[in-house]
C-alpha cells in the first residue's frame, strides 16, 4: 500500500509519499506525478519503506517530465532507499537532502 500526498506551487511540486513503490503501486505513482507546467519536484520518501525497479521508472519518467532544466530532490529517504537510489545511478538525476 502506499499513499501520496501533493501540492503545487509556483511550478514546484512537494510529495510525501508513504508505504511502498512498487509494482502494484507505480502505475499510480506515476499518475500522481504527471502535472503540467512543473519544473521542480522535492520528494519526501521519510515514511517510504521500499521502492522496487518499477518504483525506479516511475522517478526516473518524473525526472524526463521535467526536462533539461527542472531539479528533482529527495529528502527522508531510509538507508536502504538511499541505496537503491545510488546503486542503480539515480543520484546523477536528482538531489538527495538530509
Amino acid at each position: 500500500e502506499m499513499k501520496v500526498e501533493k501540492t503545487i506551487e509556483n511550478g514546484k511540486m512537494t510529495v510525501k509519499v508513504a508505504g511502498k513503490v512498487d509494482t502494484s503501486t507505480a502505475p499510480e505513482f506515476e499518475r500522481e506525478l504527471a502535472v503540467e507546467g512543473v519544473r521542480e519536484i522535492a520528494f519526501d520518501l521519510s515514511a517510504v519503506e521500499y521502492v522496487s525497479s518499477a518504483g525506479l521508472r516511475a522517478f526516473l519518467n518524473a525526472r524526463k517530465a521535467l526536462g533539461d532544466g527542472g531539479r528533482m530532490t529527495v529528502a527522508g529517504a531510509n538507508e536502504s532507499v538511499r541505496r537503491i537510489f545510488t546503486l542503480t545511478g539515480f543520484g546523477r538525476i536528482m538531489e538527495f537532502e538530509g
